[in-house]
């Protein structure tokens, strides 16, 4: 396996609440406005909430009106992997999990100054830890 964290579906069923297994693992969407770090302000670290690496950070979170908590870049950019996803009919850039290979959501080039990329990502995929 191409991942520094390698684990049975079984082992991820068992960690994982049901919602995150369905999103990380079988590359699932949360429904828009729903998650609970969508409207999370404070300040802190997002994390892969499979493996713990840290993704994202709070200053680089800003409202994309897309209803998922959306960054316009990661911590490192080594700490995610982008891979094409031609699923729905369209061609999209997939974001996953450096570390695990957790789906985490995607990416799109109409995001803020600095990058001009919004990473578009499902709370379910994310612990936070405050400053």
């Amino acid at each position: 396996m191409k991942y520094e964290v390698n684990k049975s579906e079984e082992e991820w069923k068992k960690e994982l609440t049901p919602e995150q297994y369905k999103i990380l693992r079988q590359k699932g969407t949360e429904m828009a406005f729903t998650g609970a770090l969508y409207n999370n302000h404070d300040r802190g670290t997002y994390l892969c909430a499979a493996c713990g690496s840290a993704l994202f950070s709070s200053e680089t979170k800003y409202e994309s009106g897309s209803g998922w908590p959306s960054f316009y870049q990661p911590t490192k950019e080594e700490a995610v992997e982008k891979e094409t996803d031609s699923s729905h009919g369209m061609t999209r850039t997939e974001v996953v999990c450096a570390k695990c290979g957790g789906h985490l959501g995607h990416v799109f080039p109409d995001g803020p100054r600095p990058t001009g990329l919004r990473y578009c990502i499902n709370s379910a995929s994310l612990k936070f830890k405050k400053e």
